[in-house]
């Protein structure tokens, strides 16, 4: 299995490489060059096997540099029951929600309570197992541009990892109380966390830039050290996102809800699209998906992109109760046109150069008619929102968080529209206490709430009868550590400074 760049398919690199990488030298993403292909009887197998089972199947067929010890080594650290709380730590509730058959994959019991813990448990090692096949002499840099889940996700899960520094830039006025304590106080001898003066996309482009900056990678590598990332560019951590969407379709079957062979929708809430392309990546791979619901918020360039073939970031930027989907560039696009122009590296090339230039580009006739084909798009605003956080649990009794809530939205919009009543898989990706305040105002709309976080958490436990997920509970009484602020253009400075690098 080898993998080669979105821009220019001649480079051409190993598993373990394409994730101590992160990102190709050219500055594209690394896919795969072929996509491993399951028969019904192979996903039947996979009805078979626990939650680990499934991962390691999965991950072994893309990574064949790996040992089976080492995958199995990975797996096994990465999914217990200490840190995801049970044996299937991606559950699905069965409840009925009214006549629509959604069923919600919950994907945030891990020890940050949001769904990117589903990769970055496992990532770290991977990437360490990685380093040691391809710079067994150098300590990998991992930097990591954040709208608020990621961040603290793989802070948690490369802390004090041998071999590894970790250093997250998030935008200061664009993540949740609770996102923000999540980081400024998180632990570890390896970690460091700095707030920029901007949003996600200024603090993404900011990272892609030190990634290609030649001089920058030159220094770094004379003093021992190499870059790699744990966003979604990285393969690494989309990769394991493709176990969730199998091992969903697996437990629908074990539970009689579908049978060997019916389709079924996925709904995801997305921004940089990581999520969505991995439940794609699952459709190549012969998972049967009907059709790929996108859902946004009121930052809906992908929206647009999906109903017009144009995708323009020429927009206003909107800060949303909804914050980790507040992104106007969405990487992992990249990875999907790709596919979609069955590996045209030039003519995605000439894509991102026009994003990058003028901010926008727009696919051929043949491409969109391919896109529209299985995918819809849509978007919910802030009120609307609110409004269906209220609805399902005043109707359901289910406590939902802002993002979940979007895609239920965008999800009801579409069977409203067209009728289809196909068996739907929801990603859930966070718990509504991370958005405590604005989760509570939606159930407690004459209520007068308190100025604390915590003390936010508490009425909502309170008047929802729900359990505060203990990782965030404990967050009250820790110290804060991070506190800096720098512009976008210092973040190189930020990087060279934590690491002692003159």
């Amino acid at each position: 299995m080898k993998y080669n760049s979105t821009t220019d398919k001649k480079i051409v690199v190993s598993a373990s490489q394409a994730i101590a990488q992160g990102i190709s030298t050219d500055g594209g993403l690394f896919v795969p060059v072929e996509i491993p292909h399951y028969t019904l009887d192979d996903i039947s197998e996979l009805a078979k096997l626990d939650y680990r089972g499934r991962a390691k199947k999965i991950l072994s067929d893309y990574l064949d540099d790996f040992t089976k010890e080492e995958i199995d080594e990975c797996v096994e650290k990465a999914y217990t029951k200490e840190k995801f709380g049970s044996d299937d730590p991606a559950p699905i509730s069965f409840e009925k929600f009214g006549d629509t058959d959604m069923n919600i994959l919950e994907l945030w019991h891990g020890p940050t309570s949001a769904f990117k813990d589903m990769a970055l448990q496992i990532l770290p090692h991977l990437l360490t197992k990685s380093l040691r096949k391809t710079s067994p002499d150098k300590e990998v840099v991992i930097l990591v541009a954040t709208s608020g889940d990621t961040g603290k996700a793989a802070l948690e899960g490369f802390k004090d990892v041998d071999g590894t520094k970790i250093m997250v830039f998030y935008p200061v006025d664009g993540v949740s109380p609770m996102q923000k304590r999540q980081m400024n106080t998180q632990e570890g001898n390896n970690v460091a966390v700095c707030a920029i003066k901007g949003n996600f996309d200024d603090a993404q482009t900011g990272v892609k830039q030190i990634f290609t900056d030649k001089d920058l990678i030159k220094k770094l590598n004379e003093n021992g050290y190499i870059f790699s990332s744990a966003n979604s560019i990285n393969w690494g951590r989309l990769l394991p996102q493709i176990v969730y969407y199998f091992s969903a379709y697996a437990n629908l079957l074990n539970s009689g809800k579908i049978s060997l062979g019916d389709k079924i929708n996925v709904a995801v809430p997305t921004g940089n699209f990581g999520n969505i392309l991995a439940s794609y990546y699952a459709y190549r791979m012969g998972l049967p998906i009907n059709k790929f619901i996108c859902a946004s918020n009121s930052n809906n360039v992908l929206t647009d992109f999906i109903s017009t073939g144009v995708y323009d970031k020429n927009r206003h930027f909107y800060a949303t109760i909804s914050p980790s989907m507040d992104i106007l560039v969405s990487s992992n696009l990249e990875r999907f046109l790709y596919h979609m122009t069955d590996g045209n590296d030039t003519l995605v090339k000439s894509w991102m150069t026009s994003l990058k230039t003028e901010g926008k580009y727009s696919v051929d006739d043949t491409t969109k008619s391919k896109i529209t084909d299985i995918f819809a798009g849509g978007f919910c605003d802030d009120e609307k929102t609110q409004q269906i956080i209220g609805e399902f649990f005043n109707k359901y009794g289910y406590l939902c968080d802002t993002h979940t809530a979007v895609a239920v939205s965008v999800y009801k919009d579409y069977v409203e529209k067209t009728g289809d009543k196909t068996v739907t898989v929801i990603d859930s990706t966070a718990s509504p206490y991370k958005f405590s305040k604005a989760v509570l105002e939606a159930v407690s709309e004459n209520d007068t709430l308190p100025d604390d976080e915590f003390a936010m958490v508490d009425m909502l436990s309170q008047k929802t009868n729900t359990d505060v997920p203990a990782p965030l509970a404990a967050l009250k009484t820790k110290e804060t550590r991070f506190s800096s602020v720098c512009d976008k253009s210092e973040m190189a400075d930020f990087v060279l400074s934590t690491l002692g690098v003159q």
